[in-house]
């Protein structure tokens, strides 16, 4: 069976792009990723282009849009909505609803890193590290767990905490 997972934050331009494009390259048939924002850029930030194809990963059909596709009569039905955004910087997550799972796996806004671009490159590789972990251990939980939503939501609630540290990205 095939799961849709929706990864929403802001401006749908860096960390749910980076979850997007990764989910689609590793998972195979298992899983359907889509990403999206409540307030869209409307364009993927360059630097996580970059990171995306300093790792191998496709970015093409890559863009920054609106949550709204995704409440349409004829949008796919998601099975997991992850929101991305780092409520720890005050930044405003959005809020959804609808029968499916949701959990959070925040972490800091890479596009909100200043200095010089090998400074902003260094934010995105990190914060594609901790998305990476993150996705091994989604993609780890085993298909039957998905049988047990009470279940299914504390380990999904548990990966939110895994930081690249943690061994999982290294």
């Amino acid at each position: 069976m095939t799961h849709n997972v929706l990864f929403l934050c802001t401006g749908n331009s860096a960390r749910s792009v980076l979850a997007e494009a990764t989910l689609r390259a590793w998972a195979g048939s298992r899983f359907m990723a889509f990403s999206a924002g409540s307030r869209p850029t409307g364009t993927v930030n360059p630097f996580a282009l970059a990171q995306l194809r300093a790792e191998g990963i496709a970015t093409a059909g890559l863009r920054s849009k609106s949550w709204d596709e995704f409440t349409t009569a004829d949008a796919p039905r998601m099975d997991l909505v992850v929101t991305v955004c780092d409520a720890a910087a005050a930044e405003t997550c959005p809020v959804v609803f609808g029968d499916f799972l949701r959990t959070h796996w925040g972490l800091p806004d890479p596009a909100a890193a200043d200095g010089s671009d090998d400074h902003k490159r260094a934010a995105f590789k990190q914060a594609h590290r901790v998305i990476q972990a993150r996705l091994k251990a989604l993609l780890a939980l085993p298909a039957a767990l998905w049988h047990d939503r009470a279940g299914l939501q504390a380990a999904l609630d548990g990966i939110g905490a895994i930081n690249a540290g943690d061994g999982a990205g290294e």
